[in-house]
């Protein structure tokens, strides 16, 4: 199989497997980790061009799980993380994966944001070093193994 099709057999997984638990991802904690995973990946690279920032904003419009809160509450969120790795990247990433770690207490939030961090990785079929070493990182947040995500 290309690694074209495994990366988007990969993101149809993830996004099938977060819409299974929909109705248990309703916490503040989620909410802002997901959005510091998104800008994490985003900005994974040092630099957030226009075409992610549309990424990000067509999947809080679009997905269902993240439906769950007001999109412009999440877009709000998201920007905010972008700002502080756009500062200063080493720095804001600290911070955004203290960010990340808020979803460490419940197991399956916590591989949600995984989830939605590969979501966003793979959303151009190509989910690159940099975007997969920033996820792995997030595991590492959130006490999860990267193996279990193909990491």
């Amino acid at each position: 199989m290309a690694l074209w099709d495994r990366v988007k057999e990969s993101a149809s997984t993830m996004q099938t497997q977060l819409m299974a638990k929909k109705n248990d991802l309703k916490s503040g904690a989620f909410r802002d980790s997901s959005m510091a995973m998104c800008a994490l990946v985003a900005a994974a690279d040092g630099t957030i061009d226009p075409s992610e920032r549309q990424r990000v904003a067509q999947l809080i419009a679009t997905n269902e799980v993240l439906q769950n809160f007001p999109a412009d509450e999440l877009r709000r969120r998201f920007d905010e993380y972008v700002d502080k790795l756009t500062a200063d990247f080493a720095f804001g990433k600290v911070s955004v994966l203290q960010e990340v770690a808020k979803a460490k207490k419940k197991p399956a939030e916590a591989r949600a944001v995984i989830q939605i961090g590969i979501v966003i990785g793979g959303a151009d079929g190509d989910f690159d070093p940099t975007e997969r070493a920033v996820v792995r990182e997030a595991c590492f947040a959130l006490d999860l193994p990267p193996h279990e995500f193909d990491l």
